[in-house]
C-alpha cells in the first residue's frame, strides 16, 4: 500500500490501513485534495462534507461523483439537517422548517413527506449517509445547541417523528444518522465549547433520551452518533470516548454503524490523536475529526491517523477487534452503493419537492399571539445574541424574506435598525426577531427596553416555544431555515389578490 503523506512508518502497513478504516475525512474548498485523493485510494473509511464543499447543488453533485469515481466503496457525508443546520443550502438558508416546526404540527406523514423529499435530494447530488435527524428530547429549554433541531420536549413525539424521519429519509433514497447518542437535549453547555454533564439517573435516561434511538434502531436506522456527554452513573468520560455507548447500542439490538460527533470538539480536548485513539477503543466505527473551517484538515486527519497507526502497532488497539467494524462498514458501503444504482431524480426537481414539503410544513407550523401584520414601511431588529455553533454558516433568511415580499408589494426594502437607534420609534412597522429572550439575559432586557419605545412591534420568535417571550403581537416559527422566514414574511405582509376579470 502506498504510504498516506505524513502518516507514521513505525507500524506494519496492517497498521496504517486499519487506522484509515476508522476515519473520516474533510478538506476545503470544491475539488478533491492530492492528500485526500490518496486517503481514498488507500481505503479511507468515508468523507464528510462542509458548507465549503456545497456552494450550490450542481457542484455538489459533481464532487460526489468525483469522490465516488476515486473510491466507489467511500461513505459520503453531509449533515444536512433542515431548518437551523443546512450545508447544501447554506447559502440560501434551507427549504425546510427543521424539527421543532415538525414537531409542533405534529403530523407524522408531513414529517414522512418531509424526510422523503429531502432524501430525494441528498440522493439527487450524491450524498450516502446524511448525519441527522437530531434525536435529542429537548427537555431543558436553555440548551445552547440542540433548542430547535429537536422535534420537541415530549419523548414520545420526538420517537414518532424521528421514525416518520428516517422511513422517509431511506425512501428517498440516503440512510440516516440519528444524533446525538445517548442525548444532547437536557444540557446546558454545548459540546462545541465545553464539556456537557447529563445529571440523570440510568431509568430516566432509557424512559426519556433511550427511547427515540430504540424506536429509530426499529425503523431500520443504519447509523447512530455519539455524543460528547457525560453520564456521571456510566463513568467520567463523554460517551463518544466510553465503552458503555456502544455497549448499551448493540445491546438494543443495533448492528449499524457507531460515528463520533466531531473530535475536534472542545469537549473532548485539543489532543486529537488521543481522542481517536479513545473513541476506537470505546466501540466506535467511524471517526468524525473536524470541520476545515476550523481547523487545517490534512493536519488533522495526519495526527489522527499517527496516533491510530502506533496504536495499533504497538497493541494499544486491538487488529482483530477491528473485524466487526470493518464488517459493519462494509454493509454501509454495500447498501449505499446499492442506493447509488437507484434512478436519481433530477436535482432541480428534488428541490422543488423539498421546497414544496418544506413550505406546507412551515406554514402550518406557525403559531400567533394578536394580529401579527406589517403595514410598510418596514424595520427589523434583531436581537439574537448567542449563535448556535452547530449552524455554522448563518444567512439573512429572515431579511431577504421581508425584501422579497416587500418588493411584491411595491415597497422598499426593510431597514436593518439597531434596538438603540434613534429613530426606532419613527420607523413605521418594527419586526423583532428573538431566539432566547430570557427576562435576565441581555436579549430579553434588549427585548423589554425596545417594547417601551415600541409597544406594537411584532416579535418572530425563532427559538422554542418554552422560551418564547409574552407579548402583545408575536409569531413563532420554530426556526431560522428560508421556509421559516419565508412562512412569516407571507404572514406578516399578505399581497392583495389581483382582482377577478
Amino acid at each position: 500500500m502506498a504510504p498516506v503523506p505524513g502518516t507514521s512508518d513505525d507500524g506494519p502497513p496492517d497498521a496504517t490501513r486499519a487506522g484509515l478504516r476508522r476515519l473520516l475525512a474533510s478538506f476545503p474548498g470544491t475539488t478533491v485534495p492530492p492528500w485526500v485523493r490518496q486517503a481514498l485510494l488507500d481505503g479511507v473509511g468515508g468523507v464528510v462534507l462542509f458548507a465549503e464543499n456545497t456552494p450550490d447543488l450542481i457542484t455538489t453533485r459533481r464532487l460526489c461523483d468525483e469522490l465516488h469515481a476515486i473510491a466507489p466503496d467511500v461513505l459520503i457525508m453531509v449533515d444536512e439537517e433542515g431548518g437551523d443546520v443546512s450545508r447544501l443550502e447554506a447559502v440560501t438558508g434551507s427549504s425546510i422548517p427543521g424539527n421543532a416546526a415538525l414537531g409542533v404540527l405534529d403530523d407524522v406523514a408531513t414529517t414522512g413527506r418531509v424526510g422523503r423529499a429531502l432524501g430525494a435530494l441528498l440522493h439527487a447530488v450524491g450524498i450516502d449517509i446524511d448525519l441527522a435527524p437530531c434525536l435529542d428530547v429537548a427537555s431543558q429549554p436553555r440548551n445552547p445547541v440542540i433548542g430547535t433541531r429537536s422535534f420537541g420536549a415530549d419523548a414520545q413525539l420526538v420517537a414518532r417523528h424521528g421514525d416518520a424521519f428516517v422511513r422517509g429519509m431511506a425512501e428517498g433514497g440516503v440512510a440516516a444518522c440519528a444524533k446525538h447518542y445517548p442525548g444532547h437535549g437536557a444540557t446546558e453547555v454545548d459540546s462545541h465549547a465545553g464539556l456537557p454533564v447529563l445529571d440523570v439517573g440510568l431509568a430516566e435516561l432509557e424512559a426519556r433520551d433511550g427511547l427515540p434511538f430504540r424506536t429509530a434502531v426499529a425503523a431500520g436506522l443504519e447509523a447512530v452518533m455519539t455524543a460528547h456527554v457525560v453520564v456521571p452513573e456510566l463513568g467520567p468520560d463523554p460517551a463518544s470516548l466510553s465503552a458503555w455507548s456502544s455497549q448499551r447500542l448493540r445491546t438494543d439490538g443495533f448492528d449499524g454503524l457507531i460515528i463520533t460527533d466531531a473530535l475536534g470538539m472542545r469537549a473532548v480536548g485539543d489532543d486529537l490523536g488521543r481522542a481517536a485513539v479513545a473513541a476506537v477503543a470505546a466501540g466506535a466505527d467511524l471517526l468524525c475529526l473536524d470541520a476545515p473551517h476550523e481547523r487545517d484538515a490534512e493536519l488533522a486527519f495526519r495526527q489522527a491517523l499517527d496516533a491510530l497507526t502506533a496504536a495499533f502497532a504497538d497493541g494499544t488497539l486491538d487488529l482483530a477487534a477491528t473485524a466487526e467494524a470493518d464488517r459493519r462498514v462494509a454493509v454501509a458501503a454495500a447498501a449505499a452503493r446499492r442506493r447509488r444504482k437507484q434512478p436519481r431524480v433530477d436535482v432541480d426537481t428534488a428541490l422543488t419537492a423539498l421546497a414544496e414539503a418544506g413550505r406546507d410544513a412551515a406554514r402550518r407550523a406557525l403559531r400567533t399571539t394578536g394580529s401579527p401584520v406589517l403595514m410598510p414601511p418596514v424595520a427589523l431588529v434583531d436581537l439574537r445574541g448567542r449563535q448556535n455553533l452547530a449552524a455554522g454558516r448563518t444567512t439573512s433568511a429572515f431579511q431577504s424574506a421581508l425584501d422579497d415580499r416587500l418588493r411584491r408589494l411595491g415597497e422598499p426594502p426593510a431597514r436593518r435598525l439597531d434596538p438603540a437607534a434613534d429613530d426606532l420609534d419613527r420607523a413605521g412597522a418594527v419586526l423583532v426577531l428573538t431566539r432566547e429572550p430570557y427576562p435576565e439575559a441581555a436579549e430579553g432586557r434588549a427585548l423589554a427596553a425596545l417594547l417601551e419605545r415600541c409597544p406594537s412591534a411584532v416579535v418572530v420568535h425563532t427559538g422554542l416555544p418554552a422560551v418564547a417571550p409574552h407579548v402583545p403581537t408575536r409569531v413563532d416559527c420554530h426556526g431560522v431555515g428560508r421556509a421559516n422566514a419565508e412562512a412569516v414574511a407571507e404572514l406578516l405582509l399578505p399581497v392583495p389578490a389581483e382582482p377577478s376579470r
